[in-house]
């Protein structure tokens, strides 16, 4: 696609980062009130919603990689984020009008991964589209980027908990459901300005049967995912099939590459997996943190012994949306100040701080055990361990696509921003089963022994990011020798003199 000025770069930035904005709103909105829904309205035990939660945000981060192919070589970027919002819709539809069904809700579920596999990477690929050639902004941008979704997060999930509790699940879903249609309405309206940005395909005239194509492999899709949601057996092996493709995926673009491309490849490899296992920490914020929120967690807020207002179990996810939107401004400014004066960390450097402040985050969820009253903690700690969790998020997830704009050549980004997902999704599936060792058997009550089993999670999972931070470190002079033998690459060669 043709290289467009700085000047121009704003609108179409805006443009793509409206319709983030309200997609955003709907599908964390909905995801604030999934695992709860299950609980609370369908009667599924902890453990079960955990696993179905888990085996949906697999499924979910694994979807990308197909999307981002339909953007990269058959519909384009600009068509697959318009079909995406289409079937989220359809999604938060079905949730709205088929009640507390369990059929309904997994065909719902069904849809929006295929809806979300064809948004997220091709929005994310139409970003470094309008920023391409640019890389001293691309951490900045994607930081910026990132903070955006969090703003729609923050709000939604501490909108749609307050709507549930006042008019119920089905008035929440359909807030949600209008979100997208918002989004839609604003797309159509300022597409315009995205003219000339996009995959290759977008280019060219829409071929009708390569929609049609998509669209009814789309739907076909969502009733074979509610069926995989529903058989944790299936649900495994498709996780770990999609691993296996994508590392294969991987493996053959690295040897078949061009020798410019392969070091950024391996760089980006590397970086993946560590990405991998901080979504094992991300799953938490949906299941295990959420679940400690209602079941150990005092939901009044208080401020020097005053009370100030009353939490649900559910909004405590807005905490972390809250927190990004804080820190991720005062982040760039720090990336553009380094970038200005040639000393920016690598992109390494920043996912081994993430682990650190991952860790610090989780030492505080299980600590709080030691200040706990009749089995409930304040909600002090809760703001506190996602103010560190929240950094790690920014340092680790929110680069992470600005990583693979970073070492992937153009031509296969959009895949490659789909082989990140994928790798969120393993973890996500991982995240869910371990969440599940903090729920205590059937016959236990003791509320103060529940708290325990979860605190020990938590200190269990602080010093699995400890790990990830040392191992992180040790990788570093690997990942500086790839880096700088990349941009040698890719850099164009100046004429002799």
């Amino acid at each position: 696609m043709n290289r467009i000025s700085h000047a121009a770069r704003t609108r179409p930035f805006l443009t793509i980062l409206l319709f983030e904005f309200w997609e955003r709103f709907g599908y964390y909105g909905t995801a604030s009130l999934m695992v709860l829904f299950m609980v609370q309205r369908l009667g599924i035990r902890d453990a079960d919603a955990n696993l179905t939660w888990g085996t949906f945000g697999a499924l979910l981060f694994a979807a990308p990689a197909v999307g981002g192919w339909i953007g990269d070589r058959v519909l384009g970027a600009r068509r697959s984020v318009g079909l995406g919002a289409c079937m989220l819709a359809l999604g938060y539809l079905l949730l709205t009008v088929s009640g507390a069904t369990l059929q309904g809700m997994y065909l719902a579920l069904g849809l929006i991964i295929v809806g979300s596999g064809l948004f997220k990477p091709n929005a994310a690929n139409i970003v470094r589209c309008v920023y391409e050639g640019l890389d001293a902004k691309i951490d900045s941008v994607f930081t910026l980027y990132y903070m955006t979704n969090n703003i729609a997060a923050s709000l939604s999930v501490l909108l749609t908990p307050w709507i549930e509790e006042r008019w119920g699940w089905r008035i929440a879903f359909a807030v949600c459901l209008a979100s997208v249609i918002i989004g839609l309405l604003s797309y159509a309206f300022m597409k315009q300005a995205l003219a000339g940005i996009g995959s290759i395909p977008d280019a060219r005239p829409l071929r009708w049967n390569g929609f049609i194509a998509v669209l009814a492999g789309g739907l076909l899709s969502a009733f074979a995912i509610a069926f995989v949601i529903q058989n944790n057996a299936v649900a495994l092996a498709c996780v770990w099939m999609g691993g296996i493709v994508t590392l294969s995926v991987f493996g053959y673009m690295i040897v078949n590459g061009s020798r410019s491309e392969r070091a950024g490849l391996i760089a980006a490899l590397v970086l993946v997996v560590e990405a991998l296992l901080f979504f094992i920490f991300y799953q938490q914020v949906g299941t295990s943190l959420t679940l400690f929120a209602l079941h150990h967690v005092d939901w009044n807020q208080t401020l020097f012994g005053r009370h100030m207002f009353t939490w649900s179990p559910a909004q405590y996810q807005a905490v972390n949306a809250l927190w990004i939107i804080v820190l991720s401004p005062p982040l760039a400014w720090i990336y553009r100040q380094l970038g200005k004066h040639r000393g920016d960390l690598p992109v390494a450097a920043k996912f081994v701080l993430g682990f650190l402040a991952v860790a610090v985050g989780f030492f505080i969820f299980g600590w709080s055990e030691h200040a706990a009253a009749n089995g409930r903690v304040s909600s002090w700690f809760m703001i506190g361990g996602y103010g560190f969790y929240s950094l790690g998020e920014l340092l680790v997830a929110a680069l992470g696509l600005a990583m693979i704009s970073r070492y992937v050549p153009a031509r296969m980004a959009g895949f490659m921003m789909g082989a990140f997902f994928v790798a969120a999704g393993i973890a996500q599936y991982l995240g869910g089963v371990i969440a599940n060792f903090a729920n205590a058997p059937k016959n236990v009550v003791d509320i103060d022994a529940g708290l325990t089993m979860y605190t020990r999670l938590f200190n269990h999972l602080g010093m699995l990011a400890l790990a990830g931070a040392i191992v992180g470190i040790a990788l570093l002079p690997l990942l500086k020798r790839l880096s700088i033998a990349h941009e040698a690459a890719t850099s164009p060669r100046k004429p002799p003199a």
